[in-house]
């Protein structure tokens, strides 16, 4: 597969080995910082749930740290260093950091294409506002900074070991650079885990002893009205529905709904889509052929879409909802029984928490 990468792609795959050998030799410099940073990121374009892994990090971390997230804010029209309110629109921060300050208002959260130039405005911040620990939101091509921690994900619905480079796949790196992990994260997993399944994926993935490796599995809440003075809580009881998404992976998303309701109609846009009003109409038009569905999106779909209110027709706003997520450690259970199902999670939220807090010292 990879030989194939290397004559097919050869001038980007030299463009990304040039690039890391000039890093790795010190030709081109990076920086490291008294406070602790963590990178989350990883290989691929997209679709390994970063957002919700950050969020993980900041549930488990925040009551012992002061965190700030640092993120490049994709997509936005506004340039340089911008601290985000909850306030903001997602068009001036980017919807992935809107919706991280919105869920955790009192973490700061800054977008800058430069993170160096952000670390460092954030450092200057007076002692009780200066953070004690850096999330760099999907970071782990940004060779200026070197983190403490180096966290890499990998989608089990397309793992690094069975993909290509871009355009012919959907990696943006070398899948070599998984050398570089600290501790690597396979995401959106279902059922449970065993220590063969554990090896495998050790050796699929070609991990050293040195190299932590964990699993994770997507957990939905409860619909959420994105408008919640205007809808109508009836739909909330539908049996069917209607969806929409804009992410770079919706294929969980579909098979969680799809256990949950009839699925009358979907529509797959682009990853960080910007819904227009002919989008909000056809939307609209489409749920209108099934009255009695109700419309649903994502979490992340729902930042970019709950200020665009004057665009979207009264009656779409009556029945649209968001599921929001979390992403949840998945325990080793082997053959115990499901009743230690609980207290197994706990360990293992314990384990990574220490994992964490060991590597930092």
């Amino acid at each position: 597969m990879w030989l194939r990468d290397k004559i097919f792609l050869f001038p980007y795959y030299l463009t990304l080995k040039i690039r890391h050998w000039l890093y790795d030799t010190g030709r081109k410099k990076s920086v490291s910082y008294d406070v602790p940073v963590i990178c989350v990121g990883n290989v691929t374009v997209g679709g390994t749930g970063k957002t919700p892994h950050i969020e993980m990090l900041i549930r488990m971390l925040q009551d012992e740290y002061r965190i700030a997230v640092i993120s490049r804010g994709y997509g936005r029209r506004t340039k340089g260093f911008r601290e985000v309110s909850v306030d903001d629109d997602y068009r001036d921060v980017g919807d992935e950091p809107l919706q991280i300050k919105k869920k955790f208002p009192s973490v700061r959260v800054a977008v800058d294409a430069d993170r160096c130039r952000t670390v460092e405005t954030l450092m200057a911040l007076q002692e009780d506002g200066r953070p004690t620990m850096i999330l760099l939101d999907d970071a782990f091509q940004y060779r200026r900074i070197i983190p403490k921690i180096n966290i890499v994900l990998v989608s089990v619905t397309r793992p690094v070991f069975e993909d290509h480079l871009l355009p012919l796949g959907r990696l943006r790196d070398l899948p070599s650079r998984m050398k570089m992990a600290d501790i690597v994260v396979v995401t959106k997993m279902e059922g449970c885990l065993d220590s063969t399944l554990i090896s495998s994926w050790r050796k699929k993935l070609s991990l050293s002893q040195k190299q932590s490796i964990f699993f994770t599995g997507l957990k939905y809440g409860k619909l959420v009205p994105v408008f919640a003075s205007e809808v109508e809580p009836r739909y909330e009881y539908s049996q069917s529905t209607v969806f929409f998404t804009g992410i770079a992976d919706d294929a969980p998303f579909r098979e969680y709904l799809q256990r949950m309701y009839e699925i009358k109609y979907s529509i797959s846009f682009s990853d960080h889509h910007a819904f227009s009003a002919s989008d909000f109409k056809s939307i609209s038009a489409i749920s209108d052929k099934f009255y009695t569905s109700v419309v649903i999106t994502t979490e992340k779909d729902a930042q970019r879409i709950v200020d665009r209110g004057e665009e979207i027709p009264a009656s779409l706003k009556q029945r649209l909802f968001y599921v929001p997520i979390v992403s949840e450690l998945i325990p080793d259970v082997g053959n115990q029984l499901d009743a230690a199902y609980d207290f197994l999670s706990k360990q293992e939220y314990e384990r990574f928490k220490t994992e964490i807090k060991c590597r930092l010292l």
